[in-house]
């Protein structure tokens, strides 16, 4: 709040509370700004922010615009809540998991605690920039790809696992893989798109990247493919969620496409759909321990006002499963 209106910090507190020596043109100001941003200094947030709770918030993005916080077969949110929980309490730590920051129904304890871990931002999130105007401590598992400046994160190496990915197409005979992304503008989405590009370049090979919603699931890939086939040249496809990647599996069975024979197939993100896909589906497996130890240890380091030693990238491994195993 102090920042967006270019003021201190006790000037914000003097004007909201009706205080202090300020200008009658400074106050208004300060609180035409804080009515602009949406800022909400009730007297419960104001009494907690001033004395650690021994709190922090877990807010998931992807699920957020999702609209669904239950993925049957799709365990890496869960993992991945579920790790930076059990790490917070061994800190000492009380985690509370929470949907979208800036909807209208959060209660304003939600904007209390002492920081939050946003998993998976957006470009432009505005949850980041709610906590940045309030300046609310927070750290990231990925990044806000706007925010260049921004080292408070961790991540899987995204790009490295695309190249990964990409490298075990070229050995298995793939000479046209294709890249099947997320909608969503996130790390994992652009770092994995630029990758993949950068790659595709190097090799003198044609990009072809295809985009779906999240949401749309294994029955938007069985969609895209069925527009694919047999036009398109793709003789593997790197879809980087796992639902997508099974209706792709899905589609090419029903036509009667050799799978991995003619069309090689991987995801970017394990899970037991890929896991028990039939063929098993290739896949990257992430490393929820590691990123999110990082990412709660980033988020006490600003939470203590210390440097950022971020951001930290760990290295995710491929699992080659039937769906892409030619030899």
């Amino acid at each position: 709040m102090a920042k967006a209106a270019n003021v201190s910090i006790a000037a914000v507190s003097f004007a909201l509370n009706g205080k202090g020596t300020l200008s009658q043109a400074t106050r208004e100001h300060i609180i035409a700004t804080a009515e602009h941003i949406g800022y909400q200094a009730d007297a419960l947030a104001r009494g907690l922010r001033r004395s650690r709770l021994g709190a922090i918030g877990i807010v998931n993005r992807s699920l957020d615009l999702l609209g669904e916080y239950f993925l049957p077969g799709i365990d890496a949110f869960d993992r991945t809540i579920s790790t930076l929980s059990a790490l917070a309490l061994q800190r000492g730590l009380a985690p509370v998991v929470l949907p979208d920051l800036t909807g209208a129904s959060i209660p304003a304890i939600s904007l209390a605690l002492d920081g939050y871990i946003i998993v998976s931002p957006q470009s432009g999130d505005p949850v980041l920039e709610l906590l940045d105007n309030r300046e609310i401590p927070y750290a990231c598992i990925g990044f806000d790809p706007s925010q260049a400046g921004f080292r408070s994160w961790a991540s899987e190496d995204d790009a490295e696992s695309c190249l990964q990915v990409m490298e075990h197409f070229r050995r298995q005979g793939a000479q046209h893989p294709s890249l099947l992304r997320g909608e969503s503008e996130n790390s994992w989405n652009v770092s994995s798109e630029q990758a993949y590009r950068t790659w595709c370049a190097a090799q003198g090979v044609q990009p072809q990247v295809h985009v779906l919603d999240e949401s749309s699931g294994v029955a938007g890939a069985v969609g895209l493919f069925d527009k694919l086939w047999p036009q398109n040249k793709t003789d593997a496809i790197y879809a980087m969620t796992a639902r997508h990647a099974v209706g792709i599996v899905t589609a090419a069975l029903d036509q009667g496409v050799d799978v991995p024979g003619e069309l090689l197939v991987a995801t970017g993100s394990d899970s037991e759909a890929a896991r028990f896909s039939r063929p098993a589906i290739s896949a990257i497996q992430l490393n929820p321990n590691e990123v999110c130890a990082d990412a709660l240890n980033l988020l006490i380091e600003r939470m203590e006002e210390r440097e950022p030693s971020g951001p930290v990238l760990r290295r995710a491994k491929f699992r080659p499963r039937s769906s892409s195993l030619r030899r």
